[in-house]
C-alpha cells in the first residue's frame, strides 16, 4: 500500500523535467530513459515556442504566457499527488513560479544550472545573478524582433557555430550536434520580465517546498560564481556539485541521474 504523507498519497517518484531557454522535452531523453528504467514516472514539458510546441517565440511577450504549459499541467495534477520539479538553467524560473502556485503539489525542487531567484527579475541584482553573460565570446546570439527594430528583442538563440564551445563543451558531439538541429529561439523578452509576488492568501507558500541545487562547475552560461551568488541569497536546503558542463543531462547523465534519486530518497528519510 502507497504511504500516506500528510494527507498526501506517496506513490511511485513522479518527476517532472522542464527544460531551459531554447531546449525542450528532448533535452532529457537520457535522463528520461534512466529515471523509468528505475521505475520512476517522468513528465517532460515542452513550455510556449520550445520543443514540439509550435508557437513562435516572438510573439510570446509575457512569462505567464510561456510558462503556461507548465502550470496548466500542475493544475491538472490531481490534489492527492506531488511531483518532484526539475528545472534545468531558465527553466529555474518556471519550477519557481509552479512552486508559488502549486507547493502543495510539489515535494522537491530540483534547480540544475538553474536561475533559482524567489521573485524572479525585481532587481538589477537578480539580472546580473540570473541572466547569462556571454559578451567574453562576441556576438553569440540570433536575435528577433517581434516588436519592430527599434524595440528590445523578442527572442534569442545562441549561434550554432557557438552552441558546442560554450553550452556543450563537456558533452558527447552527437549530443550537440543533436542539439543543433532541435534548438530554437526562445522567448527571451518573456523570461526576462519574470516576475513572482505572493498571492495574498497563501503568504510564504514558496518556503513550503523543499529545495536542491545542482551546480555545474565548469559552466560558461549560468557561471559558477552566479551559481553561488544565488544560492547564497535565497539557501536551498541542500546543494550538489557536478563535474560538468552547463548540460549536465547530455555530459554527465549518470551522476545527475544519481543526484536526483539521493535528492529524492534524502527527502524520504526525512518524512
Amino acid at each position: 500500500m502507497p504511504k500516506r504523507v500528510e494527507g498526501v498519497v506517496a506513490m511511485k517518484q513522479h518527476f517532472v523535467l522542464v527544460h531551459g531557454i531554447g531546449g525542450g522535452s528532448w533535452c532529457w531523453y537520457k535522463i528520461r530513459c534512466l529515471l523509468e528504467n528505475s521505475g520512476c514516472k517522468v513528465s517532460c514539458i515542452d513550455l510556449k515556442s520550445a520543443g514540439i510546441d509550435q508557437s513562435d517565440a516572438d510573439s510570446v511577450l509575457s512569462f505567464d504566457d510561456y510558462n503556461k504549459p507548465l502550470m496548466d499541467f500542475m493544475s491538472d495534477l490531481p490534489e492527492n499527488e506531488q511531483v518532484i520539479l526539475v528545472g534545468h538553467s531558465a527553466g529555474g524560473l518556471s519550477i519557481t513560479q509552479a512552486c508559488h502556485k502549486f507547493a502543495n503539489k510539489i515535494r522537491l525542487a530540483v534547480y540544475v544550472a538553474a536561475t533559482m531567484l524567489k521573485f524572479g527579475f525585481l532587481t538589477d541584482q537578480d539580472l546580473k545573478d540570473g541572466v547569462p553573460d556571454l559578451s567574453e565570446y562576441g556576438d553569440v546570439y540570433e536575435l528577433g524582433f517581434g516588436l519592430g527594430h527599434d524595440k528590445p528583442p523578442t527572442s534569442a538563440l545562441v549561434k550554432k557555430e557557438f552552441q558546442h564551445k560554450i553550452i556543450y563543451p563537456l558533452s558527447p558531439h552527437e549530443d550537440s550536434t543533436l542539439a543543433a538541429m532541435l534548438l530554437r529561439p526562445g522567448p527571451l523578452l518573456a523570461l526576462t520580465s519574470a516576475q513572482f509576488r505572493e498571492d495574498g492568501d497563501g503568504d510564504g507558500e514558496v518556503e513550503k517546498v523543499c529545495r536542491v541545487y545542482i551546480r555545474t562547475r565548469h559552466d560558461k552560461v549560468v557561471k559558477p560564481e552566479q551559481q553561488e551568488a544565488m544560492i547564497k541569497r535565497w539557501p536551498p536546503s541542500t546543494s550538489y556539485e557536478l563535474d560538468s558542463d552547463h548540460s549536465p543531462f547530455f555530459s554527465t547523465p549518470f551522476l545527475l541521474f544519481g543526484l536526483l534519486l539521493k535528492a529524492a530518497a534524502a527527502l524520504d528519510a526525512i518524512n
